[in-house]
């Protein structure tokens, strides 16, 4: 992963050449230009307003949120908390990401020796389906072993996770490498498989 030093500019010395005539077939030139899915870094509690000014400048994002119960001395309230707090998802071309780099509230983004990391559009995409459908999900700490399986069929198909029981529901835990973080979705346990090593 990236450190929090690094010069938003420091990261396209390498991507720059790649992108010149001599270099238009080389996968690096391909990638710089073609919209994936990226994890910017916030500053603490900045979730939202990043997400805010990434939409105001019709960037595409994906800030996953839960619901949370808080119980106070009077009353209960029902917040909408980040499933990954410090982290939005955006889907832009690498020569775009100054754009997102320049927003108050943006750290880095995340990647390796300064180059931004792509993340798996299937699970990014997964997520997203199953969330606007309505599937019940919460943080959960990052799994690096247990019985995996995959989502065959619902709003989450194509998630590959661990699968976790726990008070009589059955749970796939799903680990996002990049960023070392995890959320545990409800699933039916007919629409899962063990994913075979």
């Amino acid at each position: 992963m990236g450190t929090g030093s690094e010069q938003p500019t420091s990261d396209l010395a390498g991507l720059d050449r790649s992108a010149a005539p001599g270099w238009v077939g080389s996968p690096l030139a391909i990638s710089y230009g073609e919209p994936r899915w990226y994890a910017a870094y916030t500053k603490a509690n900045h979730e939202r307003t990043v997400a805010e000014q990434l939409g105001a400048r019709r960037i595409e994002h994906f800030l996953p949120l839960y619901s949370s119960l808080r119980r106070w001395k009077d009353r209960r309230v029902t917040l909408r908390l980040p499933l990954f707090p410090g982290y939005v998802f955006v889907r832009m071309a690498l020569r775009d990401r100054l754009q997102v780099l320049q927003l108050p509230g943006v750290a880095r983004l995340v990647g390796f020796n300064g180059i931004p990391a792509e993340l798996p559009r299937e699970e990014i995409e997964a997520l997203r389906a199953g969330l606007a459908d309505g599937v019940r999900a919460q943080p959960h700490p990052y799994l690096t072993a247990g019985r995996r399986v995959l989502v065959r069929s619902g709003p989450l198909a194509g998630l590959q996770g661990v699968l976790l029981h726990w008070k009589g529901k059955w749970r796939v835990v799903v680990c996002l490498d990049l960023i070392q973080r995890a959320v545990a979705v409800e699933v039916d346990v007919s629409s899962i498989e063990p994913v075979l090593s």
